[in-house]
């Protein structure tokens, strides 16, 4: 049976049309599920039997599984979410002052083979769907419901490449940003990561308005070769040529993300030459030390070194942000997280 999830608000109300229901309804069953949590269309008490009927007989409202919830001490939660083929996801929340940011999957696995991130060991199995998507924001609001922290933000930097499952990822934003009867994120408050699908980004911008943020990670091409496959096919002059063509309204900006690694891309010289780089580009800077993991061979760069580069960027007029990932104690951080391949 489908899931209902998987429908727009557009595409669920020309199923009405079909079996001759008012295009309201949409709004009414939609405000059920993402407002008030409804776990099945007997909970709809607006809505006829007769139609409340028809669509248990066709659609679902599935929840994940949550295999194993895992708390660090910074009070960042780990979900382990079983899916219904038995697959593995996790998401991450993180409370944040004032509010609560969820980090989302996309993929289960991921095919990119970034050589920092964890996932890229999972290979790539499949992507999520819609419905996949949104649960996990719709289940994580309803569990956290009662957490001081309220979830404001999402950002698309879980397992896998949002723009390699380009028309699923659109098809959920469409529904996470419904300020009317989806789950009402700003997208403001949306931020979508890619490792740099070209072709994707230069029509990301034209097909909604959540915020885009870049993993660059080197500044030359033979290190970001080593680092980031995709690099081989869509090299940093290409990456940058889609981000300087980007639309971008009035005060908005590209985030690019940096990970800096001990001995690889930390130097001054480094620093320099990124900030040449992006100098044609709306831009600010998330630098990132690299969040340790016993299987990788690469370190983290020492305090000295991660504020040395920021501060060479700071006297280059940038907008930079070092992101101290947080759940690091239970592998919830930035690039580690993973399940195994097999889903067990």
């Amino acid at each position: 049976m489908q899931d209902i999830k998987n429908y727009t608000k557009k595409q669920f109300q020309a199923w009405l049309a079909e079996h001759d229901i008012a295009a309201y309804r949409a709004d009414q069953v939609y405000k059920w599920i993402y407002l008030h949590q409804a776990g099945g269309f007997d909970d709809m008490t607006n809505i006829s039997k007769p139609v409340r009927a028809l669509l248990a007989d066709n659609f679902a409202i599935d929840r994940l599984l949550i295999e194993k919830k895992e708390h660090g001490a910074d009070g960042t939660c780990k979900y382990l979410f079983r899916l219904a083929d038995n697959r593995l996801i996790e998401s991450v929340y993180i409370p944040e002052e004032g509010h609560a940011t969820l980090c989302v999957s996309t993929q289960v696995g991921c095919a990119q083979g970034c050589a920092f991130c964890r996932t890229s060991e999972m290979g790539f199995i499949r992507n999520l769907t819609p419905a996949e998507i949104i649960a996990q924001i719709r289940d994580i609001r309803h569990d956290t419901k009662s957490a001081p922290h309220r979830l404001s933000n999402i950002v698309f930097m879980g397992m896998g490449e949002p723009l390699a499952n380009y028309d699923n990822m659109l098809a959920a934003i469409d529904t996470i940003t419904d300020g009317d009867c989806g789950l009402q994120f700003s997208t403001r408050r949306v931020t979508l990561s890619t490792a740099g699908l070209v072709p994707r980004i230069k029509t990301l911008g034209h097909e909604t308005t959540v915020n885009l943020a870049v993993s660059l990670n080197a500044t030359d091409n033979q290190t970001r070769d080593r680092l980031m496959p995709i690099n081989k096919t869509y090299p940093i002059e290409a990456l940058l040529a889609a981000c300087r063509q980007y639309p971008l309204s009035h005060r908005r900006k590209i985030t690019f993300e940096y990970i800096l690694i001990r001995g690889v891309n930390d130097t001054p010289n480094d620093a320099e030459r990124l900030a040449g780089l992006l100098a044609p580009i709306k831009a600010k800077i998330n630098l990132i030390p690299f969040n340790e993991h016993p299987e990788s061979p690469f370190r983290r760069p020492d305090n000295a070194a991660v504020e040395q580069f920021k501060q060479i960027l700071h006297d280059r007029n940038y907008t930079v942000i070092t992101r101290l990932s947080k759940g690091g104690d239970i592998s919830a951080a930035c690039g580690q997280l993973a399940v195994p391949a097999e889903g067990e």
